[in-house]
């Protein structure tokens, strides 16, 4: 079975990883966590298409997003290791992060997906969309869904 948990890098995220991991071990299963890169909303392209300069700004957050990123994949994945849980790591470049996740799926073989919601509702939904509500309705696929518990409480 395998099983892709998505984080964004949040605490709030991290809170699947039990479930996901749960799911690993009852299916001898392997876990891909998923970490989707993000630009500042400077960067994004706008309807006269991306400059040579935008180019430059992504390249080199991109550059600087990595490592960050890597380090965090493997201080989740080191635990999960000790386990015995297969499993790798990924990172894809800045997208949609809900089409990322569900392309990603889509042409990785997956048989679940982990996600948990931020819970955004009403006006918050549609200023942020829902990566969650994305992957449930586009990807076709099982899809473990959690609404994290408030970590300031």
């Amino acid at each position: 079975m395998n099983i892709l948990v998505c984080l964004d890098g949040s605490k709030l995220a991290e809170q699947i990883l039990p479930y996901a991991t749960e799911q690993a071990l009852q299916f001898n299963g392997k876990l891909t966590l998923l970490r989707v890169m993000t630009m500042p909303s400077s960067a994004y392209i706008g309807a006269e298409g991306i400059s040579t300069g935008m180019i430059d700004i992504i390249e080199e957050e991109i550059r600087r997003q990595e490592p960050e990123i890597r380090a965090y994949l493997d201080g989740i994945a080191q635990p999960l290791l000790e386990k015995g849980i297969d499993l790798e790591c990924v990172i894809l470049q800045p997208s949609s992060a809900g089409a990322a996740i569900v392309d990603y799926a889509r042409d990785n073989s997956i048989n679940l997906i982990c996600i948990a919601t931020h819970g955004h509702s009403g006006l918050g939904r549609i200023i942020f969309g829902s990566v969650a509500d994305h992957v449930l309705r586009e990807s076709g696929l099982p899809v473990l869904l959690i609404k994290p518990k408030d970590l300031e409480r």
